[in-house]
């Protein structure tokens, strides 16, 4: 690494360090996310304003991994067990109307000379922001409700979905031959999961539980030796990496809750605390593991994200004015669907979950760059559904959040009377 790219580093880090202390001062104002504050000073610092950030390869990969690190949490943040039925069904319906929605949007604006790209822009409308969301609703005391349980859903195929897409209509130029393909990788990823999900030795549960609080670290690694292979995987079968990370953190969380002490078991009274405590292995792991990505790697991404970010078409007349248009479109696109949901929630959770679930960015920022990389998005294009995207994460919780809390409220008033 050369000095101006380890003098990005240091500004990055900074940044990183920055972003949840600004976030926290501007908490009595707005809930701001830490990922806008990584972006924005990602932009100041980059070649369209004080030109201190220089990148090399090494920060290039570094970045990459920190996407890898965002949509491998993702999956790991799925429960299956809370998911499964109804809000599955629902999220999956819902995301394919969108799917629909978005093409025949992105079709519409194709003719009109608005946009170039249907797919780019068709697939990039229909994403969920769930690793930007998880943490605000988590803060809000919204995800152990049964908003929650339906925002999870829907906003883990609103990530998922587009995953699969770009590696079916993006990055591939045989979409027939990458569906056979992609179903290939669905048998392997299985067979890991069944593997990862055998019953566990006791010596393996003991192990990881000693090497927790020490420099081995055996469940973090197993998980990272998952979350690489499943890439690697991706990678080898000409798929999206990100399809790799998502599937391995689905499968790392299978193997981690498989391989702490179930509430079940039946043990003896002199082992019961030391059991009890392998049981919260895999939260354990978890944590480790968000420190590892949410520490130092994520944040890497969307600070290098901020410094790609093309500043100067986003100040073209054109682009001011797409930005509120894509913004409107998250909400016809991912928000109309949650009407599919007016029998499952009340009226005011079902608009804050159409609301929640329009919030885009991190695939977004991927989508529009690959774009513009292979000339299929226009530059001022990328810039104004970026900066919509930025908007969304803002804008959209506060509001949603808000529309949930009236419902509770009106909940609350009716259980006094």
């Amino acid at each position: 690494m050369n000095a101006d790219a380890l003098r990005t580093l240091v500004l990055i880090v900074t940044i990183a360090a920055l972003s949840p202390i600004v976030s926290d001062l501007a908490r009595r104002y707005t809930r701001l996310p830490g990922v806008v504050v990584e972006i924005v000073l990602g932009i100041v610092i980059g070649p369209h304003v004080l030109g201190w950030a220089h990148l090399d390869d090494v920060l290039d990969v570094l970045a990459e991994m920190g996407l890898v690190f965002l949509i491998f949490l993702a999956g790991f943040e799925i429960e299956p067990q809370r998911v499964k039925g109804r809000p599955l069904q629902l999220a999956v319906t819902g995301w394919l109307i969108s799917l629909a929605l978005g093409i025949g949007v992105a079709t519409v604006l194709h003719a009109l000379d608005v946009t170039s790209g249907v797919r780019f822009v068709a697939i990039a409308l229909t994403t969920t922001a769930i690793g930007t969301l998880l943490p605000i609703l988590g803060d809000a005391g919204v995800l152990p409700t049964r908003l929650g349980t339906y925002v999870l859903a829907g906003g883990a195929m609103g990530e998922l979905g587009p995953i699969v897409a770009i590696s079916v209509a993006l990055t591939s130029d045989h979409p027939a031959r990458t569906v056979g393909v992609l179903v290939l990788f669905g048998v392997l990823v299985a067979v890991v999961a069944w593997v990862a999900t055998r019953p566990a030795l006791p010596r393996t549960i003991d192990l990881i539980g000693r090497t927790l609080h020490s420099s081995g670290q055996l469940g973090v690694r197993i998980s990272v030796l998952l979350c690489v292979l499943l890439v690697w995987l991706a990678q080898r079968f000409d798929l999206d990496v990100l399809l790799g990370a998502f599937a391995a953190g689905m499968v790392a969380r299978l193997f981690l809750v498989n391989h702490s002490a179930g509430p079940n078991v039946e043990v003896a009274p002199s082992v019961e605390v030391g059991l009890h405590a392998q049981r919260e292995h895999h939260q354990e792991v978890q944590q480790r593991l968000e420190a590892l990505g949410f520490g130092f790697f994520i944040p890497l991404f969307f600070v290098v994200s901020g410094v790609r970010f093309d500043l100067a078409a986003l100040g073209h007349a054109t682009a001011l004015v797409k930005l509120p248009m894509f913004v409107a479109l998250f909400l016809v696109v991912r928000g109309l669907p949650a009407l599919l949901y007016r029998k499952d929630l009340p009226r005011l959770d079902m608009i804050s979950l159409g609301l929640l679930q329009s919030a885009a960015l991190p695939l977004l920022v991927v989508i529009t760059g690959v774009g513009v990389a292979t000339g299929q998005m226009r530059p001022d294009n990328a810039a104004a559904m970026v900066g919509a995207g930025l908007l969304s994460v803002v804008v959209l919780p506060i509001v949603g959040l808000a529309v949930h809390q009236r419902a509770a409220d009106a909940a609350q008033s009716i259980d006094h009377r």
